[in-house]
């Protein structure tokens, strides 16, 4: 699935995932590839990246938000205060703030 997480100030990641998992308002749930779709407010918290490789990815200035797990670098975490989420046709996009 594509996944694109965009702030008001740039688009902080955009590419092929394996999953996400996000902290929903009700508690976190996880999409994964060809998940129903879903339209969602986010709460305060963790939004993780499931990805397959990071070789294209960049982590520079711009994407500094974004974490590498430590024990896991197929995982990666990106802290939000709040904002919303849309999946339909295998594409998610998550505005956060």
């Amino acid at each position: 699935m594509y996944l694109e997480i965009v702030t008001p100030e740039a688009i902080l990641f955009s590419s092929e995932v394996d999953s996400v998992v996000v902290p929903g308002v009700n508690g976190e749930f996880q999409m994964l590839n060809n998940h129903a779709p879903v339209v969602s407010i986010l709460n305060e918290g963790r939004v993780k990246v499931h990805v397959h490789t990071q070789e294209h990815l960049v982590f520079d200035d711009l994407h500094g938000s974004i974490e590498r797990l430590p024990e896991d670098d197929k995982i990666l975490i990106l802290k939000i205060k709040s904002g919303t989420i849309e999946m339909k046709d295998n594409k998610a996009i998550i505005l956060a703030d």
